[in-house]
């Protein structure tokens, strides 16, 4: 096992204060949003300065047989630490087949990888799982939509909004859902964006969902005034952890983070389709084409106890997430079968194999290579995770 370094990733949503306190280290003033834990080709980790993608390709052993039948040698899993100031853009990430056709796609028209338009990076899906490390607020999902037409109702805009929401009262399901959002994405008049802001703020301090809507509209509007897109972000379940609660996105669900810190793991991808509250490119063909319009209510993710860690009970084929809670006591990390990575969130914790002994404090990660077996004692809280294999 080797000390792992991550890579901070700079986006004008993050906090400038959060990372670098769990980093240990001092802010810069810059709004630190990310930090990447895997061997993804833009950021990789790296071991002793060498780069983690390179590093596995060299060693496969380090990977696992298993992995490598199933992944080849592209590591399956990112982990980070995500630290949420603003609210992101609305986004979507592809399924597999949508991504593999998308990025042949693009391939073969000679669009650049860095080009503002180009939206497949790789040929990946991209599930992931958010897990908060604070209280958390999020988006997912597209609501029930005679539920949205009841909330609107309640803040009083049933007459203003009319012309939008019609459709989400005469169709049912995914098609009323896939018009309205359309139709608010092609508004060129805000005022029925200030309109629902200023009916918002009355009703704040509500109760329920009610006032869960009225707080999400005042604050996406603070921080994208008078957007059309506002709108369209109301279309979604919102989502409130507490500590260690988690929120899985399946691809194709329509998203966003709002606020928290949190460690997200998911499918080592970099594709994403931006559907709203952004002023980078929107592919609205695109994202009809992709985003699951049908309906669903949040369920929180399962988790079930094993051998002292939780394991985050996620479908995604990927990757799989433990959280362990060390009491001094030693107790073995999961899933010797798989290369895993190892990230303190708090205290300390010893990591012992047959051979070494590596200590981590607060913010430190570390490589577990296949077929090693590790102990962990300490007063660390231990995110585990590996290929889903």
């Amino acid at each position: 096992m080797w000390p792992l370094h991550g890579q901070v990733r700079n986006y004008a949503w993050g906090s400038s204060t959060a990372i670098p306190e769990l980093l240990g280290q001092d802010p810069t003033g810059e709004p630190q949003a990310e930090y990447w834990l895997g061997a993804h080709p833009i950021a990789p980790s790296e071991i002793d300065g060498a780069p983690l993608d390179r590093l596995l390709r060299e060693h496969p052993e380090w990977v696992g047989k298993r992995c490598l039948r199933t992944f080849g040698h592209r590591y399956p899993v990112l982990m980070k630490l995500l630290a949420a100031d603003k609210p992101l853009s609305l986004q979507a990430h592809p399924d597999r087949a949508q991504a593999e056709e998308g990025f042949a796609r693009e391939e073969a028209a000679g669009l650049p990888l860095n080009s503002p338009e180009r939206i497949y990076k790789d040929d990946w899906p991209k599930p992931e799982v958010l897990i908060a490390l604070t209280e958390f607020d999020g988006l997912c999902g597209f609501r029930e939509p005679a539920a949205t037409v009841e909330l609107f109702r309640r803040l009083g805009l049933a007459k203003e909004l009319d012309s939008v929401l019609k459709p989400l009262s005469q169709r049912k399901g995914s098609a009323a859902l896939a018009q309205v959002f359309l139709d608010i994405l092609s508004l060129e008049d805000d005022a029925i964006v200030t309109t629902t802001v200023q009916a918002a703020r009355a009703h704040v301090d509500d109760p329920y969902e009610v006032g869960e809507m009225a707080r999400t509209a005042v604050t996406l509007d603070a921080n994208f005034p008078h957007h059309p897109s506002i709108l369209a972000a109301l279309l979604l379940n919102h989502v409130h952890l507490e500590p260690g609660e988690a929120m899985y996105l399946p691809p194709r669900t329509l998203h966003s983070y709002l606020a928290g810190v949190g460690v997200e793991v998911m499918a080592s991808s970099d594709n994403v389709l931006r559907g709203g509250l952004t002023n980078k490119h929107i592919d609205v063909d695109e994202l009809i084409r992709v985003v699951d319009f049908a309906p669903s209510e949040y369920e929180p993710v399962e988790r079930t106890m094993v051998d002292g860690f939780q394991r985050y009970l996620t479908p995604a084929a990927e990757f799989t997430v433990w959280c362990g809670e060390l009491n001094h006591d030693r107790v073995t990390l999961p899933a010797t079968k798989a290369c895993r990575i190892v990230l303190a969130t708090d205290g300390e914790a010893e990591l012992r194999s047959s051979t070494e002994t590596l200590n981590l404090g607060v913010g430190d990660a570390a490589l577990v290579p296949y077929g090693e077996e590790v102990s962990a004692a300490g007063s660390a809280t231990l995110f585990v995770t590996a290929p889903g294999t």
